[in-house]
């Protein structure tokens, strides 16, 4: 794809199909927080707190949930004066939004909302529900974000991603296939990849020639490896954005080598999309703090000079089904130093809480550990999940059920975990009360046994 097309797509087929055909909003929001992120930390902070009250107010007035939430923890939305006020605001789990669905959407949006199920990657899949003008507005914060790593609209982009799972038809195919290729995207499969293909996925990147590559963070890592031991020169792109695990120093190193570029972090989990960006100054990762209110919490308390603890994160925008202070199953530390970017939004310095172990065939596949939460979402009645690996012919997957799991779902599972490690990795299944919890106090989804 040439530079005029990505400009031409950029300037005018983009906006004329988002704004023009879809009547979204997304292009007048990015203007919006492309805007905001030059402001001072504290008019940003300024413009999140009236956001803030008029969603509490709305939370009150539309949401039976927290009506009588709040009721009970003796506290109404004039109440809430300062950031001591809101944190008395109780913390919303995935437990509570699984038996309070019903009551956790607004009156005004019933018939009106758009549902999703997140793929678990901290063992506990989720439906949830949002505004359409919240997707457009995640959307719009994500091309922020990824325009800090050089990733922009229409510029020519390989993922290293998660393929579709199970078969799709000849037209889904078609109509995918189309859709990349308008955005310049070329879509590399990371469940698919193993050690007797890297070749083939090296050459699929020579090939396209990609200006960014966004990538899961373990696939992309074992390419790296795999080209630096084998001196086996890659194409470089500009720039790689890595997302959806940790990434480790080591790591960003390898990569960094083996691609001749530099690597940008994300973090982001499917409940809000992206929530925060490294830009090329890299000193920790800039949270969407127009878009979200992100906390981090330690034994209920705030933690705000650095120390870790659990993400609570409040979505300013979603009046659909509002999350209020949603504890995401993941663990981070705030930055406290502003950004030599100039940038007022404020940084996330790292997530520690999404730990997710490769696993590997006998036949020399590798399946990174995201595979089993971007399965296992659309599969109802699991409540937690953790997939252990001790040997290469084993995986055993714990379950703990609620009443909704199906007993055909094992069959479907195995089948889907055939394809993507082969017939010489046996699945065992265990149904169980209980998954104990890691050291860190979280669960791992994936633990691999395995020597490296």
């Amino acid at each position: 794809m040439s530079d005029w097309y990505e400009l031409l797509f950029r300037g005018v087929l983009f906006p004329l199909y988002e704004s023009g055909i879809r009547r979204r909003g997304t292009l007048r929001y990015l203007r919006e927080y492309e805007r905001n992120q030059w402001l001072a930390p504290d008019q940003i902070a300024q413009i999140q707190w009236s956001k803030l009250q008029a969603l509490l107010q709305h939370c009150w007035n539309e949401v039976p949930y927290y009506r009588q939430a709040w009721t009970r923890a003796g506290i109404r939305p004039e109440d809430v004066c300062t950031r001591a006020d809101f944190q008395r605001l109780p913390v919303l789990e995935k437990q509570d939004i699984r038996a309070n669905l019903g009551d956790l959407v607004a009156r005004s949006h019933r018939g009106r909302v758009l549902y999703k199920a997140t793929g678990g990657s901290t063992g506990e899949p989720l439906k949830f529900g949002y505004s359409r003008e919240s997707y457009e507005r995640r959307m719009a914060a994500m091309w922020r974000g990824y325009r800090w790593g050089g990733a922009d609209i229409g510029r020519r982009t390989l993922y290293l991603w998660g393929g579709a799972l199970g078969k799709q038809s000849m037209l889904s195919r078609i109509k995918e296939s189309a859709y990349h290729a308008a955005f310049g995207r070329r879509m590399l499969d990371a469940f698919a990849m193993g050690d007797a293909n890297l070749e083939s996925y090296a050459a699929a990147i020579d090939r396209y020639r990609p200006k960014v590559i966004v990538a899961y963070v373990n696939p992309i890592w074992q390419l790296a490896r795999w080209s630096l031991g084998e001196q086996r020169a890659l194409f470089a792109p500009a720039a790689i954005l890595t997302g959806a695990e940790p990434l480790l120093d080591h790591q960003r190193l390898d990569i960094e080598k083996a691609f001749n570029c530099k690597v940008f972090n994300t973090y982001g989990c499917r409940e809000f999309m992206l929530m925060a960006a490294e830009c090329d100054a890299r000193s920790g990762l800039h949270l969407n703090a127009d878009n979200l209110l992100v906390e981090v919490l330690q034994d209920g308390n705030a933690q705000s000079g650095g120390d870790a603890g659990d993400l609570v994160v409040t979505d300013l925008h979603n009046y659909a089904m509002p999350f209020v202070r949603y504890r995401n199953g993941d663990r981070g530390a705030l930055r406290t130093e502003s950004c030599p970017c100039g940038r007022g939004l404020p940084l996330l310095r790292n997530i520690e809480g999404r730990s997710l172990d490769a696993l590997r065939s006998s036949d020399g596949r590798y399946l990174p550990g995201e595979f089993f939460p971007h399965m296992l979402k659309d599969y109802a009645g699991i409540r937690y999940f953790q997939v252990v690996q001790r040997t290469l012919d084993t995986l055993e997957l714990r379950i703990v059920r609620d009443p909704g799991f199906a007993d055909e779902a094992v069959a479907r599972i195995r089948s889907q975990v055939r394809q993507a490690l082969g017939t010489g990795t046996e699945l065992q299944f265990s149904f169980v009360d209980e998954i104990p919890l890691a050291a860190s106090g979280k669960r791992r989804v994936t633990v691999s046994e395995l020597p490296p």
